[in-house]
């Protein structure tokens, strides 16, 4: 007799500080035909800009942080629903507190909570990378900013129980198989 009961997708989180190369890693986890939830911090960023807010990240980081929350969450929620055996999240719940750690802005529990409540099954972790970091209209974080934020999010994912692997620097080839070699099917 054969079930007919569908598991749930491994949820694969890649992280890691800005100019890491991780939109790079999921464009090409993309390219091979693998599902990607993309990131939404650029779209939040975008829509405020569009409402005359430059920088809301920096304007009101509980308002950009509970944007996120909510986004991220919808995200989780729906990728459940897909036919997939593997999901790759650029990005995941507990970097929403980590950047707030890093800014040293205060947060209520509630994102401790989502983060403890939406688990992933993997968590692969982007080191700062000075060769290839560089600063766009979005990205206005200094490497050594990066390299700071990394830390909080080393930090947060582990004080979660989360097992970090640290995606290796390199060829984009490379840190992909690097990943997929690390990931196994439900």
């Amino acid at each position: 007799m054969t079930s007919n009961l569908k598991t749930s997708p491994k949820k694969i989180v890649i992280t890691g500080g800005p100019g890491t190369g991780k939109t790079t890693l999921i464009n090409e986890l993309e390219r091979r035909n693998l599902i990607c939830i993309p990131e939404i911090s650029r779209q939040i960023t975008l829509e405020a800009r569009s409402n005359g807010i430059e920088y809301l990240f920096l304007n009101d980081p509980l308002l950009f942080s509970k944007l996120l929350l909510e986004g991220r969450e919808n995200q989780y929620l729906e990728a459940l629903k897909l036919d997939a055996d593997i999901i790759f999240f650029d990005r995941g719940i507990p970097d929403i507190h980590a950047y707030m750690n890093h800014t040293e802005t205060q947060f209520p529990k509630i994102y401790i909570q989502k983060s403890e409540k939406y688990k992933y099954d993997s968590v692969f972790l982007l080191p700062p990378w000075e060769e290839i970091y560089t600063t766009d209209d979005e990205r206005y974080e200094s490497f050594e900013m990066a390299t700071d934020l990394y830390q909080h999010l080393k930090h947060a994912y582990t004080e979660l129980g989360y097992n970090i692997l640290e995606v290796p620097v390199g060829e984009i080839n490379f840190r992909v198989d690097f990943i997929l070699d690390n990931v196994k099917p439900n």
